[in-house]
């Protein structure tokens, strides 16, 4: 077999690529407007992601400003060159984030917002000659104003207003007419005034008024429905409700320490247990009095004592039987001046005379008595009845989880442990019941959170939505006007040695007559490409698997780098 004679080749030239202009220049009309509205569409998306990353974060200046208040507001963040926008309704008033406490202080230098309401600062522009009528008036207005900016600061208050009643006194008047107060208040949305709020509001405006009393005040909702009322009508309900009340955590109290003594015991969520308390609330007051004998005198109380004393003399006119015994003098008195009295003489006619003494006590003595008051306390528990329920307890049985009912020796000692545990006393009607029954246990099916309704994920798509948002629209429009209409604009690579391999083969082919020629391929089946560059690598092909050891060789003079 004759050798196949090498035939250096030169290397095919490889075309240079087409700068930026020369493609342009390729595109008809319609790439080039494909071309220019995706790029505008580019630098648009562009734009707008920066201006939204360089946007600030508004944040609430006030809110729920009056027209004049507002309006001052915003002529003075003109004035400081402060960019302010409102909130959806006009309801608030947004500066940047970082410049809102500062701004808050600069403004209330200014005294702003000054409110819708006016307060005791109408006391400070009084004129002239303004007559009593006129500054009492002042000081009434006054006086709602404060009241209506401190029922506004109540988190559930949008807006009040206070009404204030203040007669004129006059002490000439036997009888004062009292003041009296009304209060109107509109809520946000879904809230409401509890009976604790209204109290507050109540008792806020009654202390800030001489004289008026509590149920002397009203206040209303924005529908025109009385939440307060006079304590007369509602004594009754408040204290039905501070007793159910006090029932209900009696109850949960004694309930609670009976799970706290069993749960250790038989094991968490495995008891439950009810009290039901009686308790009696009724007022009873009783009043006794108890009486001992006297005393001595000398151990007993003196409460009054009473001397009287008396002294007299009488003289006593003589009586007898006239005659000469009776008309003699008497004789000269012989017993002391202190002594007793001489006897009356019998045949005398003259009196005596006689002294008389009386003397009397009275001594009254303090009574020994016992008071006794015994007022009963309210609130008293009168009869306790509790009910608990046990569960079966778990047990192993061959490699198995049963369950299995408590013995009667527990069961009475968990009884046991119940009734210590809630004070019974029998004698009062407690009572005690615990039944031991297995639990039926309720699978409740959960369904998770999907992950785009989670919390924290839409948190996150709300922070990277404008700029994510911005990527995808960019490669939207690269992928689908840029990218189409460059690739359409690749120009034909044209190359002055076309006939390059051509001749090198025909090279070949005069210098080895012994070698059969190579076929052409063939092209019977076969498309014409577009571009003569396609063309030729088409026949490159073909002839690679015709006849793969002239390829072989032509590629093996190309890697020698001899001449041609």
């Amino acid at each position: 077999m004759s050798a196949v004679a090498e035939v250096p080749l030169n290397p095919l030239p490889t075309p240079a690529s087409p700068n930026w202009l020369q493609r342009l220049s390729a595109l008809d009309r319609a790439q080039r407007m494909r071309l220019g509205a995706g790029v505008a569409l580019l630098v648009a998306a562009a734009v707008a992601a920066v201006v939204m990353g360089r946007q600030p974060d508004y944040r609430v200046l006030f809110s729920n400003l009056g027209d004049k208040d507002g309006g001052a507001v915003v002529a003075q963040l003109s004035q400081m060159n402060v960019p302010y926008k409102y909130s959806e309704g006009g309801g608030a008033i947004l500066i940047p984030a970082e410049r809102v406490h500062d701004v808050r202080l600069r403004l209330a230098t200014q005294g702003l917002p000054k409110g819708s309401v006016a307060g005791f600062e109408l006391m400070e522009s009084n004129k002239f000659g303004m007559t009593q009528f006129q500054e009492r008036l002042n000081f009434q207005r006054g006086l709602e104003g404060e009241l209506t900016r401190s029922i506004q600061a109540l988190s559930s208050v949008q807006s009040a207003r206070v009404h204030l009643a203040l007669p004129n006194q006059n002490g000439f008047f036997r009888e004062q007419q009292k003041p009296s107060a009304s209060v109107l208040v509109s809520l946000h949305p879904g809230r409401i005034l509890d009976r604790a709020q209204l109290a507050g509001i109540v008792h806020l405006v009654a202390s800030s008024v001489p004289e008026l009393a509590p149920s002397a005040v009203s206040v209303l909702d924005d529908t025109g429905k009385l939440l307060s009322q006079s304590p007369d009508s509602t004594a009754g309900a408040e204290i039905n409700a501070q007793q159910l009340l006090y029932v209900q955590q009696l109850e949960q109290q004694y309930s609670r320490r009976i799970m706290d003594i069993l749960e250790p015991v038989v094991g968490r969520d495995n008891v439950k247990a009810q009290v039901t308390a009686e308790v009696d609330f009724s007022q009873t007051e009783s009043t006794s009095e108890q009486f001992r004998p006297n005393q001595t005198p000398d151990s007993s109380a003196v409460r009054s004592q009473q001397v009287l004393e008396s002294r007299g003399s009488s003289t006593k006119t003589a009586t007898g039987v006239p005659g000469a015994v009776a008309n003699q003098p008497p004789a000269p008195s012989a017993a002391p001046i202190n002594g007793a009295n001489p006897a009356p003489n019998a045949g005398g006619q003259q009196g005596t005379e006689e002294q008389t003494n009386k003397r009397e006590s009275t001594t009254n003595y303090e009574v020994d008595k016992t008071v006794k008051v015994v007022r009963g306390s309210t609130g008293a528990v009168k009869r306790l009845s509790a009910a608990v329920v046990v569960n079966y307890q778990s047990a192993e049985d061959k490699g198995k989880t049963v369950t299995k009912a408590l013995t009667p020796e527990q069961i009475e000692q968990m009884t046991a442990l119940v009734r210590e545990t809630i004070g019974f006393n029998r004698e009062r009607g407690d009572s005690v019941n615990l039944m031991n029954t297995p639990f039926q246990v309720t699978a409740v099916p959960t369904t998770d959170t999907p992950l785009w309704k989670q919390p924290e994920v839409v948190d996150l798509a709300k922070t990277f939505a404008w700029p994510v948002g911005a990527v995808l629209f960019a490669a939207l429009v690269l992928m689908g006007l840029v990218r189409p209409a460059l690739k359409g604009s690749a120009p034909a690579k044209a190359t002055a040695a076309k006939p390059v391999a051509g001749g090198q083969l025909d090279a070949l082919e005069a210098e080895t007559p012994e070698r059969p020629a190579l076929a052409a391929p063939s092209r019977k089946d076969e498309v014409l490409p577009a571009t003569p560059e396609q063309l030729r690598l088409e026949d490159a092909r073909v002839l690679a698997k015709e006849n793969p050891v002239a390829v072989a060789n032509i590629l093996k003079t190309w890697l020698n780098g001899d001449p041609a």
